[in-house]
């Protein structure tokens, strides 16, 4: 399998688990020490657990869910042979508050090849899709 490949498979993982709402499975695709920046948040969050903290808070103050997700538009860069960078358009469809909303966004996500060979994430960065 390429790296291209295998950072696909680890990406398809990510977006399973997220859309089934298995969150520790989705998290378990981060690094510990990985770092978040959304353009919903107030803030970027420096570690996996602060992620975390925000998701959970969401999901009890506010009903947060994950309805469905589809990525598209996929393009790996790879930097020799243990990072590579995912590059892809997503839509999203959540449930926050009571009400349905569609993102539509703009995904980066860092892998990192582990020891053992397994990819895991290191950073991730959202940005709305410009409207046209």
């Amino acid at each position: 399998m390429t790296v291209e490949q295998e950072v696909l498979a680890a990406a398809r993982t990510l977006e399973a688990a997220y859309v089934d709402g298995r969150m520790d499975d989705y998290f378990a695709g981060f690094a510990p020490g990985a770092t978040f920046v959304f353009h919903t948040g107030a803030s970027r969050h420096e570690s996996l657990t602060a992620y975390r903290e925000q998701w959970r808070r969401e999901e009890l103050e506010e009903g947060l869910a994950v309805i469905s997700s589809v990525a598209s538009k996929q393009l790996v860069q790879t930097v020799g042979d243990d990072v590579a960078i995912l590059i892809h358009d997503v839509a999203t469809d959540i449930r926050l508050a009571g009400a349905v909303q569609t993102l539509l966004e703009r995904e980066t996500i860092v892998f990192a090849r582990q020891p053992g060979g397994r990819w895991l994430a290191v950073h991730e960065h959202l940005s709305p899709v410009p409207a046209a």
